[in-house]
């Protein structure tokens, strides 16, 4: 996660006003806007874990019910690499937005230490890193339209099923789709975000005094990530 020292949001009362362009009236100084600020970051993220908290409830609430369509169904998440099936695609975007976080945090390092290219250069890399992970998912939503894998009563691969007649299959997929298909959302406001950084960075406007939206869009992306580190294991690696 990116860490920040406060110390360097601290100028003094008047001299913020004064000197800062960024300094909001209604704070008394740029260290308690900056602690504000992220404050409500942190519960705005906090609802993002309620959200996804939920669907992972529910989730584990539909494995409890149907436990072996659920293991059967996962085995479509898997391509055929060396003649074992592994999570080619799961694996690839998990290593994809790890780096993606690295390269967050190297930003908002960069945002401390008044190194404009370096902060433009990390942005672009992470929004880089953040379509590779949009396309592969694309690849592998387009291999589970192509096969028929869809949710709920879309679902059309029952001459494969080894349980006939049942919904947990149908149901795994649907969990599938909106989980994923959620994730893939916030990656997409994500790239909003971090354009939006690019273009202020490039203008100078962050410097080591000033650089709370890249910390706190650095802060989402993170849990954009996290978030995905659980969906990996609970669908490709179910057993």
């Amino acid at each position: 996660m990116s860490t920040t020292t406060t110390d360097v949001h601290s100028h003094g009362e008047h001299g913020d006003h004064e000197h800062n362009p960024y300094h909001q009236h209604h704070f008394a100084t740029m260290e308690q806007q900056f602690d504000t600020s992220k404050l409500g970051m942190w519960l705005f993220l906090a609802t993002e874990i309620l959200l996804f908290g939920g669907l992972f409830v529910g989730f584990g609430l539909m494995q409890h019910r149907y436990p072996r369509e659920f293991i059967e169904a996962h085995e479509h998440l898997k391509q055929l690499v060396a003649g074992q099936l592994f999570p080619l695609y799961g694996a690839l975007n998990t290593m994809v937005l790890l780096v993606s976080s690295w390269t967050m945090v190297m930003g908002v390092n960069a945002a401390q230490t008044d190194q404009k290219k370096k902060l433009v250069r990390y942005l672009v890399i992470t929004i880089l890193l953040a379509c590779v992970f949009l396309v592969v998912k694309y690849v592998e939503y387009s291999h589970k339209f192509n096969d028929h894998l869809l949710p709920g009563m879309f679902y059309g691969h029952q001459s494969e099923d080894l349980i006939k007649g049942t919904h947990g299959y149908a149901t795994f997929f649907a969990f599938y789709f909106m989980m994923t298909g959620l994730h893939g959302i916030h990656v997409l406001v994500g790239i909003g975000l971090l354009s939006w950084l690019v273009m202020r960075a490039r203008r100078g406007d962050f410097t080591s005094s000033y650089y709370t939206p890249v910390d706190l869009v650095g802060l989402y992306w993170h849990i954009v990530d996290v978030i995905w580190i659980y969906l990996f294991p609970l669908y490709y690696l179910i057993s």
